[in-house]
């Protein structure tokens, strides 16, 4: 009689997860199918021709121009620090020593 009672409560248990593996699988294809349009409405809106009509017709706030070649440069004309600039100078550290009591003024 006990394992009649143990095996009805798996067979609901059971069930039970299944729906929701079942539901949790199609919340998935929902999800999937909103991220595809929401990509498809961000690679529309992000077409070069659009970008640079916006730019266009906003040019007076934003003042925003194509860029030009002589724009990009080379990793080497870039100003990296130094090695020495990035050395600590500890020299003029100070020892602190005390506790943490109030000081009266």
């Amino acid at each position: 009689m006990a394992l009649g009672v143990w095996a009805y409560q798996e067979n609901y248990a059971t069930q039970h997860v299944l729906r929701e593996v079942s539901q949790i699988q199609r919340e998935i294809g929902h999800q999937r199918e909103e991220l595809a349009v929401l990509k498809a409405e961000w690679a529309y809106l992000n077409r070069p021709e659009r970008l640079r009509d916006l730019a266009e017709i906003n040019f007076d706030r934003l003042g925003l121009l194509p860029f030009q070649p002589e724009q990009f440069g080379r990793v080497d004309q870039i100003a990296f620090p130094q090695k020495e600039d990035l050395i600590l100078d500890l020299s003029d550290a100070v020892d602190v020593v005390g506790s943490l009591e109030a000081i009266e003024p």
